[in-house]
């Protein structure tokens, strides 16, 4: 009897993990870290804390929603890839249909959340970022285009975005200036990983732009954008949106940036996955 109910915790506990992993958990929470600055900078004051905790709540469940359908859209080429074949759906863990109803209930249950506690722009704005995701980056652009992550990154660009309108209730320039920082910041970041894992991408059949164009171009993308990159961080400064504090902390951190992306012209095969964890 002791045996039959630990057999059946232990099954409860990876039943949890595996719909955990399926939020890719480490990506939302980044995602809802820059939709919280949005809110913060949305106020010339502290914003009202619940509803910033409402909000949170909201885009964090249409964020892990997306992840779960990137999961069940992606599937067959997780099974391909070395990185990436131990999750969930490729290793059986979760079947799809059971992936596809949580994706859908977390989904919904954030939409309400956003709809009826926050206000229905940021609703619809959070659905729309969540269909931009889950199908037309996962779904579509992902397998047709080495520029997948060039056009696709507007949906991952977005919670900024969010976070403002969650706070305001309306769109606002200022929070199109943090669409656009993310925006820069997303080809640089993920091209670095994809030359690092770009014989595990040419197996899986996914044209990243190491695979069609070579690891040379790439590397040369990858410069540009962070001199892109280096402009658009800077904005916030100019417009009076933020202050000094502000500009000397991208200035730092575009230093090491720019230090990665010109260290990618070595010989150092370490870098790209450096670069990667370090933005």
């Amino acid at each position: 009897m002791n045996m039959l109910t630990n057999v059946r915790i232990n099954d409860l506990r990876l039943s949890w993990r595996d719909y955990y992993n399926l939020c890719k958990a480490r990506v939302v929470a980044v995602l809802l870290l820059t939709a919280v600055v949005g809110m913060f900078l949305a106020t010339p004051g502290i914003p009202n804390l619940a509803l910033v905790l409402v909000s949170t709540v909201g885009i964090g469940l249409c964020a892990s929603s997306a992840a779960a359908f990137n999961h069940v859209l992606d599937r067959r080429f997780d099974a391909i890839m070395y990185r990436t074949r131990n999750r969930p759906l490729p290793s059986g863990k979760v079947g799809t249909q059971q992936a596809v109803l949580f994706a859908c209930v977390i989904g919904a249950l954030g939409f309400s959340i956003l709809y009826l506690f926050v206000n229905p722009l940021s609703a619809y704005l959070t659905l729309a970022s969540l269909i931009g995701y889950a199908l037309v980056y996962t779904a579509f652009l992902k397998r047709a285009t080495p520029q997948n992550i060039t056009i696709g990154g507007l949906a991952g660009a977005m919670p900024p975005l969010l976070g403002w309108v969650s706070i305001t209730g309306t769109l606002d320039p200022n929070s199109l200036l943090l669409v656009l920082i993310i925006f820069a910041w997303t080809p640089p970041h993920f091209w670095a990983l994809a030359i690092h894992k770009r014989e595990d991408y040419a197996k899986a059949g996914i044209p990243m732009l190491p695979v069609t164009h070579g690891v040379a171009f790439t590397r040369l993308q990858i410069l540009l954008y962070t001199c892109l990159l280096l402009l658009t961080t800077a904005l916030p400064f100019i417009t009076a949106m933020s202050g000094l504090l502000y500009l000397f902390g991208v200035i730092v951190l575009n230093i090491r940036f720019m230090y990665f992306a010109l260290q990618l012209f070595g010989n150092d095969e370490s870098v790209p996955l450096r670069m990667f964890w370090y933005s």
